[in-house]
């Protein structure tokens, strides 16, 4: 028996599945219903209070709103009488009277006045409401502007803070006509809890929320007034939001998110509003290359007028010289003296060109990129038991699950349109489980349970719940059976890590762990997240192995509303990673060890030998570079001047080099140490491709021209690459995606042709008409025999560990409106205007008993250096931490961080050192 259901619609006989909606049906069937409170794309729930959508439906006295009403079987609906239009039009025309005229409105081409446009209506015959009860224009947020003269009470707003992106900051006062939208307890957006993610301006149908960018000193604006509008991806985080740009005299106007796989509509205030960095007056806009009588190399250059120590050159002259240097060094000393730093900021064809160059060029893999520095340990944990280092499904895939694990990831701050699925999960009953030793503003009110672990301890928590799944025999023992080995090893080892032992170490009382082990096993389908909490330790490939113990152990893996996601920092991680941009593994993570890898290679790239010895990390590379090992480097859009722990040690290094070459958008902390600068391409200004972290290979698309002389990055690559002797012949990078397809089995059914129609293809793909899979290993691992493995994890402590003379702990990490090393969200007005500088946060009582207030300045010392910084009162950091943000070059959080590797994944320990605070002498106050 079909569920259809089989109507009536302006005389046609049509069908609806079951929940949708007559103005849905009518919608798919091309018809145009006018609707203003009412938003087609997904996450947003009908409403049908303004009552521009109404139609008869024959039987009924009354008209119904279309926007809510479901059709029933032998329902007989008209949109098109004339009684329904003339309901329309009047509720359109009422509104228009308390509209500003349309030549003042805030949005000339608003959806409101679409619609009035759509029913016929130019003025009102009503008197106007409005003039003495509005409030003012609120020009508060730097970001939005507030002109309630023209909103109209739909709720829009309201639903789209509290409902799509459950950030609850909008609400409604006042009653009946006299009823607005306020931000929190009626305060002013710029002053109120608002984290500027703008969806309420991308809701808002009449200009009432506007970007600030659009409207003029008037408050008159049009979102219409653009030249065109191209769709392409964000170039932040590892999420992946679609968007559209809207370009006005080839400059980007604003941004609106768009109905992608990853984003479906939302963004977050970088995607939103950090978009004006590619117009920054510190752009580079002509090659550099370093004057003879230039100081000695350092952090000495104003990026602003960088003539003290560079002088202007042709493209020509400057790759020649780039070129000439580093085949100098080849010639003189071998192949292995230039090393290279690709990145995760370019597209999967620049990754891919980067490290053939590396590979080819110079007959070695001593090539990495910032994966080593945020999920490598994760990675080899995910081969080493998995067999593929990507996550096993979307995060998207929260909304089939019961239980979901967040540990040692922030993602209200880092991934924050990831984040608004997992607190939709919650609202809907799910039970959100969220670890990590900082506390977490954004999740913690929608957790079930919180667990504020002592710092280090991952594995000894994690054991533990371990433990009493095994103990109780909670877990999956026919999955285990048919699709993992090493259980009864890790079964015999589990047994040592009680909670009551366990409790001890991470601070977690043995009942909570308990009732949480419970939860998870007994979850018909359980999700784990993580992020650098857990991967950016010494123990971090450890950490990573109990999480995938964890899962496999009560079978939640290969099943909708299950898996193991580790969620990507940069926008292009996951792509650069599977281009190869890593110096053990070719592209798709083949081993440069294996013959057959190496043979295969051979034959693509005609002839090359590749070296079968695994290269070096980002951190031994700067070592091999201190110790004159390596002599020169290719770094393009790397920054280890910031982003490498201790970071004086590198600096000291970039130094040393007899020749660096630097490819970037900016004239970045690493820019100033080299020898020859190449000014390269923002993501908004290329064409090609990235994959997010949800494994969406997605296309990006040129929307602005690159400023000046500055060149698209593949394009440099490939020139540079002919004058080192390669015979390289790429006209375009879709001949760089076919030459990737060649050795990448995970683009099997993905060609650039179906990316330019589609926008995004889940890789793996079973057939060039299916979107792909977005929860994998359902039938096996890519392993042999096809099974998972159970990998023992023993607790290990931190690498260093407070003492008398460094007696607190300091984490690091991102913030919201920050990204990465900070030379694009910095040089963005809107993002650095939200959070101009940088502090650390450290718990009130902490602040009291060191006599510093909020605002205050503390000096924070370890074993690597010291800083000074302005403290801010957190008390979601434990009173023996501090959380220092390391997007701040004037308070560089890497200058004290832990250069100590994990041995697996050779990643730093970012997330824990031994720090001393003390009050600066200059700002210290009198203890309370």
């Amino acid at each position: 028996m079909s569920d259809t259901i089989r109507f009536t619609l302006d005389g046609r006989d049509v069908e609806a599945a079951p929940g949708q909606t007559i103005w849905e049906v009518a919608h798919g069937q091309g018809l145009v219903i006018p609707h203003l409170c009412h938003r087609p794309e997904p996450g947003y729930r009908p409403d049908g209070n303004c009552r521009a959508c109404m139609v008869e439906v024959d039987g009924e006295r009354n008209l119904v709103a279309s926007c809510i009403r479901q059709p029933t079987d032998g329902m007989v609906v008209s949109t098109d009488t004339q009684r329904a239009a003339t309901a329309r039009k009047l509720v359109i025309e009422m509104l228009a009277a308390d509209q500003p005229e349309r030549a003042e409105a805030h949005d000339r081409s608003s959806h409101f006045w679409e619609m009035a446009d759509a029913v016929g209506v130019a003025e009102s015959r009503f008197p106007t409401m409005e003039a003495d009860r509005i409030p003012l224009l609120d020009d508060s947020h730097v970001a939005m502007r507030v002109n309630l003269d023209a909103c109209i009470q739909c709720n829009l707003c309201v639903r789209a803070c509290r409902e799509v992106q459950v950030n609850d900051v909008i609400g409604m006062a006042g009653r009946g006509h006299e009823a607005f939208p306020v931000f929190d307890q009626d305060d002013p957006m710029g002053a109120s809890t608002c984290v500027a993610c703008g969806e309420c301006v991308q809701a808002c149908p009449t200009g009432a929320l506007m970007p600030a960018s659009v409207v003029n000193d008037d408050q008159v604006g049009d979102r219409a007034d653009i030249d065109r509008e191209v769709q392409s991806v964000c170039p932040f985080c590892g999420v992946g939001c679609q968007v559209s740009v809207k370009i006005k005299d080839d400059r980007v106007k604003y941004i609106e998110g768009i109905n992608g796989p990853a984003n479906e509509g939302r963004l977050c205030v970088k995607g939103r509003f950090g978009f004006d960095y590619i117009h920054n007056a510190q752009r580079l806009t002509v090659p550099l290359v370093r004057r003879e009588d230039a100081p000695a190399k350092g952090l000495n250059v104003d990026p602003a007028n960088p003539w003290t120590h560079f002088r202007e050159a042709t493209w020509d002259e400057a790759l020649d010289l780039a070129a000439r240097g580093l085949v100098d060094l080849r010639s003189f000393y071998g192949g292995k003296s230039v090393a290279g730093f690709g990145s995760a900021k370019c597209t999967n064809e620049e990754a891919y060109l980067f490290q053939k160059l590396i590979r080819q060029g110079f007959k070695h893999n001593n090539v990495d990129h910032c994966t080593r520095l945020c999920h490598a340990s994760s990675v080899a944990a995910l081969m080493e038991n998995v067999g593929s280092g990507a996550v096993t499904a979307s995060f998207n895939e929260i909304e089939n699950a019961d239980i979901a694990i967040v540990i040692g990831a922030n993602p209200t701050e880092n991934h924050p349109v990831a984040a608004t699925y997992f607190k939709q999960f919650a609202k809907r009953g799910g039970k959100l489980v969220v670890m990590d030793p900082r506390g977490q503003r954004g999740l913690q009110r929608h957790a079930w349970k919180e667990l504020r672990f002592r710092p280090g301890t991952d594995v000894a928590l994690l054991n533990a719940i371990m433990n009493v799944i095994v103990e109780e025999k909670l877990y999956d023992r026919q999955y285990i059976e048919g699709f993992t080995e090493g259980f009864f090893e890790f079964r015999d080892h589990i047994r040592a890590f009680t909670p009551e032992r366990m409790a001890e170490l991470c601070g977690i009382d043995p009942g909570t762990i308990r009732e949480v082990a419970r939860a998870y096993a007994d979850a018909r389908a359980g999700m784990i997240f993580w992020g650098m909490g857990v991967s950016q330790h010494i123990h971090g490939t450890d950490n990573a192995r109990c999480l995938i113990s964890l899962a496999l152990l009560c079978g939640h893996v290969g099943r909708p509303g299950t898996g193991l996601h580790p969620l990507r920092g940069q926008n292009n991680v996951q792509g650069a990673s599977d281009a190869g941009l890593i110096p053990q593994v070719m592209p798709d993570y083949q081993s440069v060890t294996d013959g057959e890898v190496r043979d295969l290679f051979r034959h693509i790239w005609r002839g090359t030998e590749i070296d079968a010895q695994p290269g070096l990390t980002v951190v031994e590379i700067m070592d091999r570079v201190y110790r004159g090992e390596i002599k020169g480097m290719y770094v393009l859009g790397e920054n280890p001047a910031m982003s490498d722990p201790d970071v004086e040690h590198a600096r000291k290094a970039l130094a040393h080099l007899d020749h660096l070459v630097v490819q970037d958008i900016f004239l970045t902390e690493t820019a100033m140490f080299a020898d020859v600068i190449l000014p390269a391409s923002a993501l908004p200004e290329k064409t090609g491709t990235t994959t997010n972290t949800n494994r969406q290979v997605q296309m990006i698309r040129r929307a602005v021209p690159t400023p000046g002389s500055a060149r698209e990055d593949w394009a440099i690559l490939v020139d540079l690459a002919r004058r080192i002797g390669l015979d390289w012949d790429y006209s375009h990078p879709r001949d760089v995606f076919a030459e990737m397809k060649m050795s990448m089995f995970s683009l099997h059914h993905i060609t650039w042709s179906r990316l330019e129609a589609e926008g995004a293809v889940t890789y793996p793909c079973k057939s060039p008409d299916e979107p792909g899979e977005a929860v994998v290993f359902g039938d096996g691992f890519p392993r042999r025999a096809g099974r998972a493995k159970f990998t023992p994890a023993r607790v290990t402590p931190p690498a260093e560990v407070p003492d008398d003379t460094f007696p607190m702990i300091l984490t690091t990490g991102r913030q919201l409106e920050h990204w990465h090393t900070g030379s694009m969200t910095r040089r963005a007005p809107v993002l650095d205007a939200v959070e101009p500088e940088a502090t650390a946060g450290m718990h009130p009582a902490t602040l009291r008993e060191l006599g510093v207030a909020p605002g205050g300045r503390v000096r924070l010392t370890t074993r690597r250096g010291s800083l000074e910084v302005m403290a801010r009162a957190d008390r979601n950091v434990a009173r023996d931490m501090v959380f220092l943000p390391f997007a701040f070059v004037e308070a560089a959080a890497n200058i004290l961080t832990n250069p100590a590797l994990d041995p697996f994944g050779k990643i730093p320990e970012f997330k824990y050192s031994a720090v001393r605070v003390e009050a600066a002498e200059s700002d210290a106050v009198a203890a309370e």
